[in-house]
């Protein structure tokens, strides 16, 4: 049977997220990678990549880490509100499970400080033995990266009210450091002892503090948006993360970079065509498209978080959000509207003719309308977990259910069945009499004739994942108190003017193209 030919329109990730950097005893740096449920180790010299914590490893959020003076790394398990020690030998212990959201942590010798990154959260001194957790301060506002400075003292931002503040490593009054900060994410310290805070916003700011004399501030400004943590190797050379892009770049003091590892996706999930034959990607923290510059596969249109569905209207493009949201972001004027908030797991998205959109309420099971005045309406009820939705030229509404393993046409709003028997369905889209659906358990482009019924396969072997398909635990999607945890898999799927398929390939971080064209087996 002949296959379609599939080639990449955005090049696979090689490395699935980047947060946490710290150096270790063998020289490569470390990097934490929240997304991926994994660590690895770059080789700075030549940008080789080895993962050393895999995903089906103890780890399931991991989000920064740090080495003691005995070699030993601890990292903070976000999700779960863990924190662990691995020994030189690869061994893992749980030192703490009680702890929420931690996230920024620290050494100083052997001994352990690590942070929540939630309102009201505590900076802790933890203890490998077991011992009870010592408290050192409280009413964070969300912590993170941090850092013990020149003076003894460990320093720490509020990245909810844009300050850093330092206390001394037995507790005590925290002092306020610096204010007004824009988006403080980490606090570093190069080797002369001066304080840099990273920014985690668009802008690509890092913040210089004089702190031995008149607390004048200067600022580095770069295109890397979206910074996460940084590192200082023995020459002094800065290397920063990205929550967003991922990769690895060296930071210089004048806002130059250089890409030691090459950015990619976190996701991606959904993807849409606009009119003009725009593609566009939910790429979990921010919207994307195809880059038009050589040595760039990716451009950001907008720093938006937990984006996950996606469809054009015009300059609009809808978006959703596992975590109950749905939203417009204009083009145009780049302002976001939110058009409902609440849902039980919105993911995939649709826009009708007269501009009602079609969301899948996947925790719900059922699929709703939110009509221009925002008021939202049930179309389907009594499915089982709807990921994707589509609509053809005759604005009937198709559903992909990953729990039912089914594909459905709404008639009068009742869902009759399409193809079932199928292998976690997920992203669903309609072309020219034919339904397209991404069946990610076998990897497959599948095409269901809708003269016929008849279900073709289109293409194999795709890098895609999903839930069905994990080796570990599902993370949860949210984090005590209601914060956002790890996303749900979501493969998405669109079509363009010409026949071709866009496929989000969630499984190794690729946009593919699916051309009409047949190419022999």
């Amino acid at each position: 049977m002949n296959r379609r030919k599939v080639e990449p329109l955005i090049q696979a990730r090689p490395l699935w997220g980047s947060n946490g950097m710290a150096f270790g005893p063998d020289g490569r740096l470390y990097v934490a990678q929240f997304l991926a449920g994994q660590i690895s180790a770059v080789d700075l010299a030549t940008g080789d990549i080895e993962v050393v914590v895999p995903p089906d490893g103890p780890l399931h959020a991991p989000d920064d880490l740090a080495f003691d003076t005995d070699g030993a790394m601890y990292v903070t398990d976000l999700v779960p509100g863990r924190v662990w020690r691995r020994d030189p030998a690869g061994d893992f212990v749980l030192v703490t499970d009680e702890i929420t959201a931690p996230n920024g942590i620290a050494c100083v010798g052997t001994r352990v400080f690590a942070n929540e990154m939630i309102p009201g959260g505590r900076l802790l001194e933890l203890y490998p033995a077991g011992d009870e957790p010592t408290l050192l301060t409280a009413d964070l506002a969300m912590g993170n990266a941090m850092q013990l400075g020149p003076d003894g003292q460990l320093y720490y931002p509020h990245m909810l009210t844009g300050e850093v503040f330092r206390i001394p490593l037995d507790g005590g009054e925290p002092e306020l450091v610096a204010a007004d900060v824009p988006d403080p994410v980490a606090v570093r310290f190069d080797r002369g002892g001066a304080l840099l805070i990273l920014s985690r916003g668009a802008s690509g700011i890092v913040t210089r503090v004089d702190l031995t004399g008149t607390g004048d501030r200067s600022a580095i400004v770069s295109e890397l948006n979206a910074l996460d943590n940084a590192a200082f190797d023995a020459d002094n050379r800065m290397f920063v993360s990205s929550y967003a892009h991922g990769g690895v770049a060296e930071l210089a003091a004048d806002g130059r970079t250089r890409q030691i590892v090459p950015r990619g996706l976190g996701g991606p999930f959904g993807v849409t065509i606009d009119l003009g034959g725009g593609i566009h990607v939910a790429d979990h923290y921010r919207l994307t498209q195809p880059a038009d510059q050589p040595g760039e596969d990716v451009t950001t249109t907008q720093l938006l978080n937990f984006v996950h569905g996606v469809a054009a209207d015009g300059d609009l493009l809808h978006a959703t959000s596992q975590y109950g949201h749905v939203r417009t972001y204009d083009r145009r004027s780049g302002t976001v509207r939110t058009r409902a908030h609440g849902l039980n797991r919105p993911l995939g998205i649709a826009v009708r003719a007269d501009g009602t959109l079609v969301v899948a309420e996947s925790g719900a099971g059922r699929v709703i309308a939110i009509d221009h005045d925002d008021q939202v309406s049930v179309l389907a009820e009594g499915l089982g977990r709807p990921v994707d939705v589509a609509v053809d030229a005759d604005q009937r509404c198709y559903i992909s259910d990953e729990q039912l393993a089914a594909v459905y046409r709404v008639e009068d709003g009742v869902p009759g069945l399409l193809a079932d028997g199928l292998g976690t369905p997920q992203g669903i889209t309609v072309n020219d009499g034919t339904v397209f659906v991404v069946e990610t358990t076998h990897r497959r482009l599948l095409a269901i004739d809708l003269a016929t019924g008849d279900v073709e396969i289109e293409a194999d072997s795709l890098p895609v994942a999903s839930a069905a398909g994990l080796t570990r635990p599902e993370p949860d999607l949210f984090i005590p108190p209601g914060l956002p945890g790890i996303p749900r898999p979501f493969a998405g799927i669109a079509a363009t003017a010409d026949g071709s398929l866009i496929i989000a390939a969630n499984g190794d971080g690729s946009v593919l193209r699916v051309n009409p064209e047949e190419t022999t087996p």
